[in-house]
C-alpha cells in the first residue's frame, strides 16, 4: 500500500537520473518537472515516465486513474491496484495491456498502529530513486495515473502487508515497452526492497496541508 510519498528529485537532476535508465536514450519534460514535495497524496499532480521507442517523457498526470469510461472523477480515487488482479479488473486491465509507466519516489511513507496512535514511517533505498511500476490512461481527457501493488516482502511486512511494486533498474525496460505476457511475469514482490532504510517520520504528516522536509526526519 502507498498513499503518500516524497519526491525532493526535480528539475534537472530528475531527467538526468531518468536518462540513465535501460532503454532510454534521449529525455523529454515539454511541461518542466514539478517542484519538490515532501507530502503527496492521491489525486495531486504526479510526474509519470512513460517510455516509447528509446525515449522518456515525463509528464504531470493525477494521481488516481481515470479510466476511459469514467464519466465523472467522483468515488474513491484508484490510486493503487492489486498486481494480483490488474490484468484482470475492468477499472486496469485495459491500461496493463498496453498504457504502463513509471511513478518515480525518493521514499513513501507507511504508519504503523502502536500504543500511542499510529506512527508514520519514512521508507526509502539505500541511493538512489525508487521506480514504481503504474498503469496510466486518458478518461475525462486528463492523464492519469495509478501505482501496482504486491504483498509485501519479508523485510517489510512487518510495517504493512501491501507494498508498491518497485521495478529494478533490469526490469524497467520488459514493464515500460515489453508485452503484457512479459509485464506478467514482474508481478511479484519487488526485490528493490531487500535495500530499504526507514525512520519514524513526524506525525505532521497525517495532514496533507503539510508539506515540508522535516516530514521525513523529525
Amino acid at each position: 500500500m502507498c498513499g503518500r510519498f516524497v519526491l525532493f528529485t526535480t528539475g534537472d537532476d530528475l531527467v538526468a537520473e531518468v536518462a540513465t535508465l535501460p532503454g532510454v536514450d534521449s529525455v523529454q519534460a515539454p511541461d518542466g518537472t514539478p517542484p519538490a514535495r515532501y507530502n503527496i497524496a492521491p489525486t495531486n499532480q504526479v510526474p509519470l515516465i512513460r517510455i516509447a521507442e528509446h525515449e522518456a517523457l515525463i509528464d504531470a498526470a493525477r494521481w488516481g486513474l481515470l479510466p476511459s469510461w469514467k464519466k465523472d472523477d467522483t468515488g474513491p480515487p484508484l490510486f493503487n491496484a492489486r498486481g494480483e488482479t490488474v490484468a484482470e479488473k475492468p477499472s486496469f486491465r485495459s491500461a496493463f495491456k498496453s498504457r504502463r509507466g513509471l511513478m518515480v519516489l525518493d521514499g513513501y511513507y507507511e504508519w504503523k498502529q502502536t500504543e500511542s496512535g499510529k506512527q508514520p514511517y519514512y521508507v526509502r533505498p539505500e541511493e538512489g530513486l525508487l521506480y514504481a511500476a503504474a498503469l496510466w490512461d486518458t478518461g475525462l481527457d486528463r492523464l492519469s495515473t495509478t501505482m501496482v501493488t504486491t504483498e509485501a516482502t519479508d523485510n517489510m511486512a512487518w510495517l504493512h502487508h501491501r507494498l508498491p511494486l518497485f521495478l529494478a533498474r533490469d526490469e524497467i525496460e520488459q514493464w515500460a515497452s515489453g508485452t503484457p505476457e512479459e509485464a506478467m511475469e514482474l508481478l511479484h514482490p519487488s526485490r528493490v526492497a531487500d535495500t530499504f532504510q526507514w525512520n519514524e517520520a513526524a506525525r505532521e504528516v497525517g495532514n496533507v496541508r503539510n508539506d515540508y522536509a522535516e516530514l521525513i526526519s523529525p
